[in-house]
């Protein structure tokens, strides 16, 4: 990916002096798969919550905040939320330029879809750490993955967790680093449009099979919004040969059946919550291929 001397968004904040180490570390045997939002949700069916995206539009339009109407207050998931650990200024390192490049470009994208739509682009914060943070869904360790909060509409990322894809996972490179980044402001766009406050009102009320089940389609539509993203970067000419090829192997690698089967040799359909490799591969590609919201409707159709 061609990053170097682009513009680097100014909403990066760096926690990796504030946070005890040491709590980092694989996914071991029953900790949670990586890239997904800290969320928890209620109960009710599935049939027409990609309309939520069209109705966010809709109302937004006419000057109400559907926000209100959807969330109820109420959008945050683990026990316990506190107070965000707050970052400082973030290190010039390369790592540092690299994810504040590619939050920039994802805010480029989003600006732009927003703006068609007559919209204004709620950008997040995404919040550098290492080994644990305190965010306002609760505490996290490094273990857990990269994350977003709906509570404080944040991304939360341990680089070290880059180092981990690559030589634990087997996923290498800088798109396969970009996609993780692009899959989790995916769920911020979700949030803003009503798909994540819906889903804590549903969840409450499901049992763990169906919260599971459902959880699985919120996260592969995430992954179509972060190949919308890489449908527009690769408009501007930024992608490089075996970019894609990165990004998709990536998802491969971090599919619920294929982690499974890594850490203890075989899988639990029903405790899927993120997909299977295939799946991820599938919704990724959908939304590369055409650049459309409309293509990544994971509520309405065969996943």
């Amino acid at each position: 990916m061609r990053w170097r001397g682009r513009r680097q968004s100014d909403n990066v904040e760096d926690a990796r002096n504030d946070g005890g180490g040491g709590l980092g570390g694989g996914l071991g045997g029953g900790g949670r798969l990586p890239m997904g939002p800290r969320i928890s949700t209620g109960g009710g069916g599935l049939s027409g919550i990609i309309i939520l995206v069209v109705l966010f539009f809709a109302l937004r339009a006419c000057g109400i905040d559907p926000m209100q109407i959807l969330s109820g207050g109420d959008e945050g998931s683990l026990p316990g939320g506190g107070q965000v650990t707050q970052g400082g200024a973030p290190a010039n390192d390369e790592m540092t330029q690299f994810v504040s490049t590619v939050l920039a470009e994802t805010e480029d994208t989003w600006n732009g879809i927003f703006q068609a739509e007559g919209l204004k682009y709620e950008e997040p914060k995404l919040l550098l750490f290492s080994g644990q943070v305190k965010s306002a869904c609760g505490y996290a360790s490094a273990a857990s993955g990269p994350f977003y909060c709906p509570s404080d509409r944040k991304v939360y990322l341990d680089t070290a967790f880059f180092n981990q894809l690559s030589k634990q996972f087997g996923a290498s490179g800088d798109f396969a680093e970009a996609y993780v980044i692009a899959h989790e402001v995916g769920h911020h766009v979700q949030n803003l449009t009503g798909i994540l406050p819906k889903f804590n009102q549903m969840r409450q009320r499901m049992s763990e099979a169906d919260a599971n089940a459902m959880s699985v389609r919120v996260e592969l539509q995430a992954d179509c919004f972060a190949g919308i993203w890489g449908y527009y970067t690769d408009q501007k000419g930024l992608l490089e040969q075996g970019d894609i090829e990165e990004a998709l192997n990536a998802a491969q690698q971090i599919g619920d059946d294929t982690l499974q089967k890594r850490m203890q040799g075989y899988v639990v359909p029903e405790s899927f919550n993120h997909g299977t490799s295939a799946q991820r591969q599938r919704w990724f590609a959908a939304g590369l291929k055409s650049g459309k919201l409309s293509d990544c409707d994971t509520f309405n159709n065969p996943i």
